[in-house]
C-alpha cells in the first residue's frame, strides 16, 4: 500500500508507539487524525499537523467520529497496555471490545486496511527464535487479548475483504518511553536511592529489546510491501538482553555502581513470559531489519531518557 497523501487513523496516537508513528506519516504526506482519550498518552506528543479526537475509543460514538469513508488506513494501537493489569478481565474486554468496534465501524464505512499492533505475548513460552507460524499459546490475559484481537482481524480479512497487517512486537524502547518499562523503572528506582537497585525476579530474564525508530521503520516496510490479505510479521532484534545487563547499562548511564537486590523467581510477575526472542527472518526477506543490537537499543534509549529527565 502506498501511503503517501493517504488518509490515515492512529489509534493510541498520543502515545509513546503511536506519537512517533504520527510523525513520520506527516513526514510523508499523510493526512493523519490522532484518536486517544490520553490515559496511556499525552496531548503535547501529538503531531501539530495532526487532527486530534479526543475520546475512548470504547464508545461507539468516539469509533464513528475517528473513521469515515474517506479513510485509507487505520493504524491501530491503542489498548491497556500493562502485562500485569490489575484487572484483566476488564482489560481483555475492553481491548478486544474496542477492536471488534473499530472492524464493525470500517465494514460499515468501507475502509478496507488495517494494521494492527499486537504482541510477543499471544506465543507465550516459546522456542527462541520463535517465527510467525508457532502456535499461540499465551500465557496472560494481556496476550489472550491480543490473541482474541488477531482472530477478529482475522474474520473481518475473511468476511469484510480487509487486508491487514498484525505487528507482533518485541519491547519497544526510546523516547516517550512512560513508567513501567524497565528502563524507566531502573532510571526512576536509581534516582530515589542511587545506593541499591530492587529488580523483579532473578535478573536472568532475557528478552529482545528494539528501538523506536526501528520499530516504526518496520511497520512501514510492511505495510507498504506485504501484499497479502492477512500479514503477520514479528517486530524485534536477532539478538537479546537480559535484566541484570539493562541494570548495568542504566546503572553506568547514570554513573552509579549500585547494589542489586532481587525478589526471586524466574520471572517478574505472573504471566511475565522470562526469555523471548523473535525470528525476524519474515521481515528480513521484505529487506529490512534493525540496526541496532538489542544492548546498543536499549543503552541508546536509556541515554535519551536519562538526559530527558536531567534536563526537565
Amino acid at each position: 500500500m502506498d501511503l503517501f497523501g493517504s488518509q490515515v487513523v492512529v489509534t493510541g496516537g498520543a502515545g509513546f508507539v503511536g506519537s512517533h508513528l504520527a510523525e513520520r506519516l506527516l513526514a510523508m504526506d499523510a493526512s493523519v487524525t490522532v484518536v486517544d482519550d490520553l490515559s496511556n498518552g499525552r496531548r503535547e506528543w501529538i503531531p501539530e499537523r495532526a487532527s486530534f479526537v479526543h475520546g475512548d475509543l470504547t464508545r461507539d460514538s468516539v469509533v464513528a467520529d475517528a473513521i469515515d469513508a474517506e479513510t485509507d488506513v487505520v493504524f491501530h494501537l491503542a489498548a491497556r497496555k500493562d502485562v500485569n493489569d490489575p484487572n484483566p478481565r476488564s482489560q481483555f474486554e475492553e481491548n478486544t471490545g474496542m477492536t471488534l468496534s473499530i472492524l464493525e465501524r470500517m465494514a460499515e464505512v468501507g475502509v478496507e486496511h488495517i494494521a494492527f499492533t499486537s504482541s510477543s505475548t499471544v506465543y507465550g513460552e516459546a522456542p527462541r527464535p520463535t517465527p510467525e507460524d508457532y502456535p499461540q499459546e499465551p500465557i496472560s490475559a494481556y496476550g489472550a487479548g491480543k490473541t482474541a484481537e488477531e482472530a477478529l482481524v482475522s474474520t473481518y480479512v475473511h468476511s469484510a475483504d480487509l487486508t491487514a497487517w498484525i505487528f507482533r512486537f518485541a519491547n519497544i524502547v526510546g523516547p516517550r518511553l512512560q513508567s513501567g518499562a524497565v528502563i524507566v523503572d531502573f532510571i526512576e528506582k536509581l534516582q530515589a536511592d542511587p545506593e541499591t537497585l530492587q529488580i523483579k525476579g532473578n535478573g536472568r530474564q532475557e528478552k529482545s529489546y528494539m528501538s523506536i525508530e526501528a520499530c516504526v521503520d518496520g511497520m512501514l516496510t510492511v505495510v507498504e510491501q506485504a501484499t497479502g490479505a492477512r500479514n503477520v510479521f514479528n517486530l524485534g532484534t536477532r539478538t537479546t538482553t537480559s535484566v541484570i545487563e539493562i541494570a548495568d547499562i542504566v546503572s553506568d548511564v547514570m554513573g552509579l555502581d549500585p547494589a542489586y537486590e532481587f525478589s526471586g523467581g524466574d520471572r517478574g510477575w505472573t504471566g511475565d513470559v522470562p526469555k523471548m526472542r523473535l525470528s525476524i527472518e519474515k521481515v528480513r526477506a521484505l529487506g529490512w531489519e534493525p540496526d541496532e543490537s538489542s544492548n546498543e537499543a536499549v543503552r541508546r534509549a536509556a541515554e535519551r531518557l536519562y538526559e530527558g529527565r536531567t534536563e526537565s
